[in-house]
């Protein structure tokens, strides 16, 4: 079995952060039940360890979502005034997926090297046992998708 089986690209997706969040996982699923309930379909999620009990959380939706997605965050920054958001749209998610990934050393190293040959700016990255996702600018997709294909051809 292939180590890699696809690469698949979603375009046109936009990361959100949250800065200065209380270190509190209600607050947190509160956020998330928001969007939920705004109809936003969010993918990649990544927090920060807290620094001071305060950590940042990413993620990523479709860049239709970002009006529903700014809609909520106003009403979060009404209940939470220290509440930083950033947005940045316009990106590319990458997904490298292999059921032979799990419990194999060394694949996120080689699809990492691969990636650095590329010199892609690399936004976001989240990885499952079968699964490593990368959130890249949208003029380095393709370069990026080439060289995960090559080292694993």
């Amino acid at each position: 079995m292939k180590t890699v089986q696809s690469i698949s690209v979603v375009e046109d997706v936009a990361v959100i952060s949250l800065h200065d969040l209380q270190a509190d996982i209600s607050a947190v699923a509160d956020i998330f039940a928001k969007l939920a309930e705004a109809g936003v379909d969010v993918d990649m999620i990544s927090q920060t360890p807290p620094h001071r009990n305060i950590p940042d959380i990413s993620f990523t939706v479709s860049g239709e979502d970002m009006g529903r997605v700014m809609a909520v965050s106003a009403k979060l920054r009404e209940q939470n005034p220290n509440l930083k958001l950033s947005v940045s749209g316009g990106h590319c998610k990458i997904s490298v997926f292999g059921e032979a990934m799990r419990g194999c050393p060394g694949v996120a190293g080689r699809v990492f090297a691969a990636v650095a040959k590329t010199h892609a700016d690399i936004i976001m990255i989240t990885t499952s046992e079968v699964d490593i996702s990368l959130l890249v600018a949208k003029e380095d997709m393709e370069n990026t998708v080439d060289a995960i294909e090559k080292e694993f051809a």
